[in-house]
């Protein structure tokens, strides 16, 4: 049976708080960890705007959804296969310049799917989506900026960012592989269209690894399942470290 429209709105809404989520914790495991003092602070507070986005989703998916659930119950209280975010976001940080292709192949495209919500017909995801999208466009030119000091710097340097390119690749056919709740919000929100974001992400993606002068791997398998439950092991890890406290202690209060 199709879903209505409001049930399909209520899923896209979790599907973009579960990528904030999953890449915010994903940034925090780095605090003390960068190269350096001031990406050690920019880093930090890459994390914070992406756990203040989860936030922003999580709130209005309850109000959607009117069963009473919060943010914390979204965040805390989910299993692994109930989290629909791409499989991207849940890779491991790695080297830094895993860290750093992760966040530039996924942040170009969220800052095109945010500026095409902007534009959507539902006035509270437009209005978060215009706020996001400030944010993302910020951690798009920071992490652009490293991936060509990387690509471009020493021997060794260009050769762990390919290497780290060539790997994680393979997550990004799933960003574009839309389904049915892509298809409702599009046509009755006016949502995203991602065969134009694909296009628009690919010169994008390409004129920076030019600068970089990285090679840009051959498509010829993409891994997904994400936003359909089905992650990689990565995610049960890192949702067993987020959900300790609450999962210890039932009910816990700050």
């Amino acid at each position: 049976m199709s879903m209505n429209k409001d049930e399909a709105l209520l899923r896209y809404v979790l599907r973009l708080g579960d990528n904030a989520l999953v890449l915010g914790q994903r940034l925090t495991e780095l605090v003390t960890w960068a190269p350096e003092l001031e990406e050690e602070l920019a880093n930090a507070n890459l994390a914070l705007d992406y756990i203040g986005q989860a936030r922003l989703y999580y709130s209005y998916a309850g109000t959607l959804e009117g069963k009473g659930r919060t943010e914390d119950d979204f965040a805390f209280l989910r299993d692994g296969p109930d989290f629909r975010n791409v499989l991207l976001v849940e890779q491991p940080n790695g080297h830094f310049g895993d860290t750093i292709v992760r966040q530039f192949l996924f942040e170009t495209f969220y800052a095109l799917q945010l500026e095409g919500l902007s534009r959507c017909s539902d006035p509270r995801l437009a209005e978060i989506a215009a706020r996001a999208v400030k944010e993302i466009r910020y951690h798009l030119r920071h992490v652009s900026h490293w991936l060509v000091r990387l690509g471009d710097g020493n021997e060794e340097s260009h050769a762990r960012a390919q290497q780290s390119l060539s790997e994680l690749w393979r997550f990004t056919g799933e960003l574009f592989a839309g389904d049915e709740v892509d298809t409702i919000v599009e046509r009755e929100w006016n949502g995203p269209r991602l065969g134009e974001i694909e296009q628009t992400w690919s010169r994008e993606v390409d004129a920076v690894l030019a600068d970089a002068t990285l090679i840009r791997p051959d498509a010829e398998w993409m891994d997904g399942g994400g936003r359909a439950g089905r992650h990689t092991e990565h995610l049960g890890y890192l949702i067993a470290e987020m959900q300790f406290l609450q999962r210890a202690y039932p009910g816990a209060r700050w």
